[in-house]
């Protein structure tokens, strides 16, 4: 009898073919795979062994469940290969244990008495693969490289949302002043319902920022997070880009797309700028907020999404709707839980400790020596109005931290706004209750400059008990250890 060599099964031996081509397999990560592999026929598990070592694998064989559990208890494995009856143990009642030992550890189950509903059972409980036997070796190196290729993949993007989740934590929001610590709160409750949120503010205070880190709080959080700034694509491309197209929509048209609802389907989608949103786009989304569904292009057939929407805009959308440019109906159904970002200037207790953020994320990725600012530097920061916000702010330090030659950031390197020159004669006229305050403001923080932040000091310099100084200073949201030298914003 000729036995096919790349052919095994329970009751058949095949003779070995050794001496595969390492080069079938895609690079060092699939030819240093550990396999684990787990049946209660010796032959079988020799065969294995040969054959997977000649393709560069590790193997770990073991002849019953109990022992190949113990093995996975023991050390991580890239994949598993387990019988589905190993001798009068269940290979189901195997993989589960594996699964709960290491879930993202891909099973293939195989078995020579193979039924339609033995199968449907391993994939429900979580099964990788399924194969019968006799199995060509082949197709079995074959699925074994696909399923360490899916395995890495899922590694990745695992990697990545962990990344992702630490970066946009409410507790890694640089933001210390009490207005936004009373946003995040708000945005910390926000974040575990599924309702729609509109989210106000200037350009560059933040708004995607806070967008993600809903994301990232909510129960959607393995899912897509897909942005659209509603403002930056024509008009004649955006109904493509937001709805996508069947194939033969137009000419040209030659697959089908997925839009970015299709895209953020079961995750979230940030419409940016959704005040840019045309009449006609307004309509159709409105359907899609009403009925969670919509047509593509050149479709007759709607098709559902599951999506939590977050609007955004540096508008008023009432005002908008007063003047005909934004639909009343679109805009109740987008204003159900508005949050409302202040502006930079108007948190001055975040300036130093963003800015100190900063200074040191740009000095880790450009490999430089800074690790804060002069008082002089500080103060400057301090005193300046922001009109670009946060965005401006990081640019600002990027550039100083590129140019600074010493490990202090001083003023001549703050490359600043017009604003900052800016006489009173040139600037708009303020009522005499402004002007009083922005002087207050800015007395305080020479004050405490000059004392690099002695609170005593600076209270005696202004004439003032310590008691009214300090609600001077929880007036305008300046903390004085801000103002201690080279560590002013370590906080």
């Amino acid at each position: 009898m000729t036995l096919d060599p790349d052919r095994w099964n329970g009751t058949e031996q095949p003779l070995a073919t050794p001496g595969r081509s390492k080069s079938t397999l895609q690079g060092d990560r699939m030819t240093k795979a550990k396999i684990l592999i787990a049946d209660d026929d010796q032959g079988i598990l020799n065969l294995l062994k040969l054959r997977l070592e000649a393709e560069n694998y590790q193997t770990t064989l073991t002849e019953n469940g109990s022992e190949a559990v113990a093995q996975a208890t023991a050390e991580m494995y890239d994949l598993a290969i387990v019988d589905l009856r190993i001798g009068e143990e269940d290979g189901i009642a195997v993989l589960e244990k594996l699964l709960h030992i290491q879930p993202t550890l891909p099973v293939i189950i195989a078995t020579a008495h193979a039924t339609i509903e033995s199968a449907v059972e391993a994939t429900k409980k979580g099964a990788y693969d399924y194969l019968t036997k006799p199995v060509n070796m082949k197709e079995l190196l074959h699925r074994i490289e696909k399923a360490l290729e899916v395995h890495r993949l899922r590694g990745e993007v695992e990697r990545l949302r962990t990344l992702v989740q630490e970066r946009y934590r409410f507790d890694n929001i640089i933001a210390t002043s009490d207005m936004m610590q009373q946003i995040l709160r708000q945005v910390a409750q926000i974040a575990v319902t599924d309702s729609t949120v509109c989210i106000y503010g200037e350009s560059g205070t933040g708004k995607e920022l806070i967008a993600k880190a809903i994301h990232v709080a909510s129960r959607r959080a393995l899912g897509p997070f897909v942005a659209i700034n509603c403002g930056a694509i024509p008009e004649g491309l955006l109904e493509n880009e937001l709805f996508g197209h069947s194939k033969g929509a137009y000419t040209g048209a030659d697959r089908p797309k997925k839009g970015f609802l299709q895209q953020a389907d079961g995750g979230t989608l940030l419409l940016d700028e959704i005040g840019e949103l045309p009449a006609s786009l307004q309509v159709k989304f409105l359907r899609v907020l009403e009925e969670r569904e919509f047509y593509p292009l050149g479709s007759t057939h709607p098709t559902k999404v599951s999506i939590r929407l977050v609007a955004a805009t540096n508008q008023d959308l009432g005002t908008l709707v007063g003047k005909g440019k934004f639909r009343e109906d679109l805009y109740y159904r987008l204003h159900v839980l508005p949050i409302f970002l202040p502006a930079l200037r108007e948190r001055p207790g975040d300036i130093a400790p963003l800015a100190q953020h900063f200074v040191q994320r740009f000095a880790q990725e450009l490999n430089k020596e800074a690790h804060g600012f002069t008082p002089e530097a500080l103060q400057r920061l301090m005193l300046y109005d922001w009109p670009g916000n946060v965005r401006e702010l990081a640019n600002v330090i990027e550039r100083a931290t590129v140019l600074t030659p010493t490990s202090l950031i001083t003023p001549d390197l703050l490359l600043l706004g017009k604003t900052e020159q800016q006489s009173p004669q040139q600037s708009e006229l303020s009522t005499l209750r402004e002007a009083r305050e922005k002087f207050e403001r800015k007395y305080l923080i020479q004050v405490l400059t000059t004392v690099k932040g002695n609170v005593s000091r600076a209270a005696e310099l202004a004439g003032k008990d310590r008691a009214e100084f300090y609600r001077l200073l929880r007036k305008h949201a300046l903390a004085p250890s801000s103002f201690k030298g080279e560590k002013a914003v370590e906080q």
